[in-house]
């Protein structure tokens, strides 16, 4: 009884629109208060503390550390001007050039949410610009934005793998193969709405531009490598290489002279800000995945599982549908965060690389981004660009389709996804 009144509680809270940190508390708590068992209360303060006392969780607050300094410091603006002299003289050259400054920034950025917000701002007007439709320019940008992610370096994976012990360096490697996939997808999709829209393309730039260009955002484009190397060759930690990734971009953007002194209080409050944002949503995931493990559910979950298939590829079909379904009303953090106790204890008896499904999980729920009800990244964009939700609704569709077929391709071709941490392991 306590069980199903603490799911009603959940799912009210959801309807009326409480943020999802205060539904994973208030739920948590409720369910503490109808039972009346203090022992359960006494031991959840330690159980917060410990989802908290992880050296890998450091990671997080610093890459958006870097994040910050790399869109102060005038980096940004290079990725996609670097990215508009290689392609914008194709015919719809600045979607395509969307595309592919996305894929730049998501070697730098790592979270979604930052990137769509930063590219709203940058590429939706310079398209209408250009004569590309708002709502068109507004989907397109948050698509891309969903490789963030998945190229490395990403939070999602740094916590996934605080939370499994899977080698975070080894999810950063087997994320580059799907996040360039996922951005040939797109860019197909541009392709053959090419033949029909038309779309405007820029003069194409001499070869002196290309390596003018190439030049300026050069130092940018180490930065990626440069964590990449490091954590391979042992030199450093994946926590310890965002700590790298800040003090290059801090160097770069004074040398660009676009970062200011003055800039670093701001940049230092929007860090402490969306990191407080995302603690708490983790510590209230915590006292929301005690619940869950205490009512047994990841055991009640095992065993429905294995009595409708022991076939891998029928498990994994089923957990893409139940991410897929859950994203549409869980922000991917929360969602990571709850659902991987609840399904890795599963990945041994079904024969799944940890590394492989974090990957996936990874993919799925970044997809929520762009559906409704809760997709943030619809919100984010369609403040930013100013665009109603429905048109971005009825614009994102291709891409959302795009983007879960790829999840299927990644889900059962597993050597795509394995193919470079296995060739750097040999």
């Amino acid at each position: 009884m306590s069980l199903f009144l603490t799911i009603v509680v959940f799912i009210i809270l959801l309807i009326i629109g409480v943020p999802i940190s205060l539904v994973l508390a208030i739920t948590s708590l409720c369910y503490l208060f109808i039972t009346g068992d203090l022992t359960l209360l006494e031991t959840l303060p330690k159980k917060m503390y410990s989802g908290l006392d992880n050296f890998g969780l450091l990671a997080i607050p610093l890459f958006m550390l870097a994040g910050e300094l790399m869109n102060y410091g005038g980096i940004t603006t290079r990725l996609i001007s670097f990215a508009k002299v290689l392609i914008g003289h194709f015919r719809g050259g600045l979607a395509y050039v969307a595309i592919v400054a996305n894929m730049f920034l998501a070697s730098i950025l790592g979270s979604a949410n930052a990137q769509a917000a930063m590219m709203s701002k940058v590429m939706v007007p310079e398209m209408e610009k250009e004569g590309y439709r708002r709502d068109f320019s507004s989907a397109l940008t948050l698509a891309s934005s969903i490789v963030a992610p998945v190229i490395p370096p990403s939070m999602l994976f740094i916590i996934y793998g605080t939370l499994t012990g899977a080698s975070i360096g080894k999810l950063f490697l087997a994320g580059i193969i799907p996040g360039i996939l996922i951005g040939v997808g797109f860019i197909i999709v541009i392709g053959f709405m090419n033949r029909k829209q038309n779309y405007p393309k820029a003069e194409k730039a001499t070869m002196k531009e290309i390596m003018q260009s190439f030049l300026n955002v050069l130092p940018a484009l180490l930065i990626p490598f440069i964590i990449i190397y490091g954590i391979l060759s042992g030199i450093f930690t994946p926590t310890e290489s965002a700590a790298v990734a800040c003090i290059i971009a801090m160097i770069i953007g004074f040398s660009y002279k676009q970062l200011k002194i003055a800039y670093l209080p701001k940049i230092f409050i929007n860090t402490v800000i969306n990191t407080a944002v995302i603690t708490f949503l983790i510590v209230a995931a915590n006292m929301f995945g005690f619940i869950i493990a205490y009512e047994q559910i990841p055991q009640t979950l095992a065993n429905m599982m294995l009595s409708i298939s022991e076939n891998p590829f029928v498990f994994l079909l089923l957990v893409n549908i139940l991410l897929l379904l859950l994203g549409t009303v869980l922000d991917g953090i929360a969602a990571l965060i709850i659902l991987v106790p609840v399904l890795t204890p599963l990945l041994g008896t079904y024969g799944i690389d940890p590394v492989h499904f974090g990957v996936i999980i990874t993919i799925n729920l970044t997809i929520g981004l762009l559906t409704p009800p809760v997709g943030t990244g619809l919100f984010i964009v369609s403040s930013v660009a100013k665009v109603s939700i429905e048109n971005l609704v009825k614009a994102i569709l291709p891409f959302l389709l795009v983007s879960i077929l790829m999840l299927l391709i990644l889900t059962y071709w597993e050597d795509a996804v394995l193919f470079i941490p296995n060739l750097m392991s040999e």
